[in-house]
């Protein structure tokens, strides 16, 4: 844990941070100079083409942003084909991707003197664009949060303006200026998508820094979503303005459309406001280029693909050299080449990496892996991926021999690059020796073990029931000097019994050899004294632990010579068996990270030996603010609790009566169960729930004042 903070990145990315990432790097060139190219080869119909070409881009979004909940990591399509199909195809898409992202972030920059010279014509656009790329790289290393909150500003000021220039738009369109709108066929259609294209390919590329997003299962699926909304509506409804607003000789061809748009419009306040939101457009998508870039070499260094001066973090946990090596490569496509040119090419490439990508999740998914534990799942699975790889291929054949061409120059690169300097350095495999091992060969148990460290880094979800698994678990405080056997069959009784009670009926020795199978195969996590023996069984229908205590410890030893053998000196203080439905693997996994999160802190056992009551061990293992404990009094606020049933006990939203103490027993806290004065009770839910019934009830007291007795077994 300690090593992990010193090479992970910060996470420092909210949910509008994300939205301002992926939208900032989608509504730029497309835009604001794409149109009138691509008007030259569909005319009118071009308003069809961005909407073509958006249809790719929905599978790949949901592909990628299961892939990023699943495994947010830096370096988002590296990373995500790394794991999934291995480190060959790993770094044809990290070093291609990296490049196109470069392109791409050049061909902003450069873009930007198409409005520059509607002002200043005489002034040089290289050295600006250049210069700006510096500013941005220094923005990048002071830290993403940095970079994001530039980002939230830039698109503020552009989607203000893109809304006033679309509604004012709608209402003074000619539509005159329509005539031939269906008179282009549909290879042309779809030539002209493969160009626009590029303009969509932005918004999903914010899961390369997924690693440095706060909450990733709900912020990244969701900031993503709408950005994507965002960018097809005004792509839509922009590209129709300027169809029904410039006639076919303006807008052909036209570097600047949506200026001379907005010029007809509004006059020179309409030419300015374009102009003001083409600068926010052009810096916000170099600024994210430039941050979502950076963490391709990152994450292949980190893997051993490039060499690990790609690695290094700053003082601010930022990739420093990373960011130095993609501002030297984009100072020199902008100082040297023509990026224009060269990043419509890259499109092509694009489109060959979403259709990977998709396929990604197709072996993911049938690869049986548990601990493949998106926190989104794409919807039509797998229909939706098949229509990603069909319509993409679909869009790469119809941009002509050129565009295959640059695409199989990156293709080659890779290879030759892992052949000759990947290879020799790695041994890992990926997601689909999984499938292949369901079919009878090999797997690689590596990855299993990664999957299962994020979901540990990632933590629970709010709908497991963690708290309660923990508060109503069954109990052992063993002092006298037994096997860890002897252990098992004893917390295997305990278990049988609640069972029997909730009429699902398992036999104690069913259990009990359940767990002791999993132990001699070595699947029983064992560390800092403690051990997380699981089993998942297809006979209940929701989680049970029980909580083992010994002082003078158990050893666990290992029969499988196959498997690493357990140190049988260290003895096990600490034991928690852990019972889960079947149908539900990833939540089994999530609880057991969980628990092993706790473990793995300083001094745990420790603590865990000079606990007083069993109160405090399972107060040890909750999560901070996640309950609170209250006796209920007549004297004070909680009397309004007394005398009722606890069905009409009116708790925060997400909140939840867990256990019922009275006179030292534990009650069932069904909806029938009247609440009397003296009562112990422990509330569970959620860190809002939990902090509103603290500061109403609990005042002045603290969890910690309050009775040994009132945990007793």
């Amino acid at each position: 844990m300690a090593a992990a903070s010193k090479t992970g990145l910060k996470k420092e990315l909210g949910l509008l941070s994300v939205y301002a990432l992926a939208t900032g790097a989608t509504l730029s060139a497309g835009f604001f100079l794409l149109p009138g190219m691509a008007y030259e080869q569909a005319g009118p119909a071009i308003v069809i083409c961005y909407m073509l070409a958006a249809i790719p881009l929905i599978p790949a979004t949901f592909s990628i942003v299961e892939l990023g909940s699943a495994m947010p990591r830096a370096g988002g399509a590296y990373y995500f084909l790394d794991r999934t199909m291995g480190p060959m195809v790993g770094t044809i898409g990290g070093l291609g991707t990296w490049i196109a992202l470069m392109l791409k972030t050049a061909f902003a920059l450069i873009g930007m003197g198409a409005y520059i010279t509607i002002y200043l014509p005489q002034l040089p656009i290289q050295p600006v664009a250049a210069v700006l790329a510096v500013v941005f790289a220094a923005t990048n290393l002071v830290g993403a949060k940095k970079a994001g909150s530039l980002q939230i500003v830039l698109v503020a000021v552009l989607l203000v303006i893109m809304i006033g220039f679309i509604s004012h738009g709608l209402t003074q369109t000619n539509t005159e200026y329509l005539a031939g709108f269906w008179g282009v066929g549909w290879s042309t259609l779809a030539s002209t998508a493969g160009l626009v294209y590029i303009s969509y390919v932005g918004v999903t590329n914010v899961a390369s820094v997924s690693e440095e997003i706060k909450d990733p299962e709900r912020n990244l699926p969701l900031g993503v979503c709408l950005a994507m909304i965002t960018a097809v509506v005004i792509y839509g409804l922009g590209t129709f303005v300027m169809v029904c607003t410039l006639s076919p000789e303006q807008l052909s061809g036209n570097l600047h459309p949506v200026a001379d748009s907005a010029t007809v419009l509004a006059g020179s306040w309409g030419k300015a406001l374009a102009t003001i939101a083409a600068m926010c457009a052009f810096f916000a998508v170099a600024n994210a280029g430039i941050l979502s870039s950076s963490r391709y070499p990152l994450a292949m260094s980190r893997d051993h693909l490039i060499p690990k001066f790609f690695r290094h973090l700053n003082a601010r946990r930022m990739p420093a050299n990373a960011i130095y090596a993609t501002l030297a490569i984009v100072l020199v496509i902008i100082l040297a080449v023509d990026p224009i040119k060269i990043a419509k090419l890259a499109s092509s490439f694009q489109l060959l990496l979403f259709a990977m990508l998709c396929l990604a999740v197709i072996l993911m998914r049938e690869s049986g892996l548990d601990s493949y534990d998106p926190g989104f799942r794409s919807p039509l699975y797998p229909w939706m991926q098949i229509l990603g790889i069909a319509s993409a291929l679909w869009l790469i054949e119809a941009m002509g021999a050129l565009s295959m061409l640059f695409t199989g120059g990156l293709l080659t690169l890779g290879v030759v690059w892992y052949h000759y300097y990947g290879k020799p350095r790695v041994e890992r495999q990926g997601a689909i020796m999984h499938v292949f091992e369901r079919l009878g060969r090999r797997r690689d148990e590596g990855l299993d073990r990664e999957l299962r460290g994020i979901m540990k880094e990632k933590g629970l979800r709010e709908q497991d029931p963690y708290e309660e698994v923990v508060i109503r678990g069954s109990f052992l405080d063993s002092s006298t000097k037994t096997t860890f056997e002897e252990l098992t069959r004893q917390a295997a009784a305990l278990l049988a019994d609640r069972l029997y009670s909730d009429e699902d009926r398992i036999h104690a020795d069913q259990i009990a050899e359940g767990f002791l199978d999993g132990t001699r195969v070595g699947a029983t996590p064992v560390s800092h004294g403690a051990a997380l023996p699981h089993l998942r069984l297809t006979e209940i229908r929701r989680p049970r632990m029980v909580i083992v205590r010994t002082g003078p410890g158990v050893h666990i030893e290992v029969d499988d010579p196959s498997v690493h053998a357990h140190d049988v000196d260290e003895p096990i203080h600490a034991v928690f068996y852990l019972l889960s439905p079947e149908a539900d693997p990833s939540q089994h996994l999530r609880i057991l990270a969980q628990l092993a999160n706790h473990i793995d802190e300083d001094d745990f056992i420790q603590n865990w030996l000079s606990a007083a009551s069993e109160r405090e061990l399972r107060e040890m293992l909750l999560r901070e603010r996640s309950y609170v404990s209250l006796q209920l009094d007549q004297d004070d606020d909680t009397s309004s609790f007394i005398d009722k049933p606890l069905r009409d006990v009116s708790l925060p939203e997400g909140c939840l009566v867990a256990v019922i103490r009275r006179d030292g027993k534990r009650l069932v806290p069904d909806g029938k169960a009247m609440l009397l004065d003296g009562d112990w009770i422990t509330v569970i839910g959620n860190a809002d729930g939990i902090s509103s019934v603290y500061d109403r009830y609990v005042r002045s007291r603290t969890e910690g004042e309050v009775s040994s007795e009132e945990w007793s077994a």
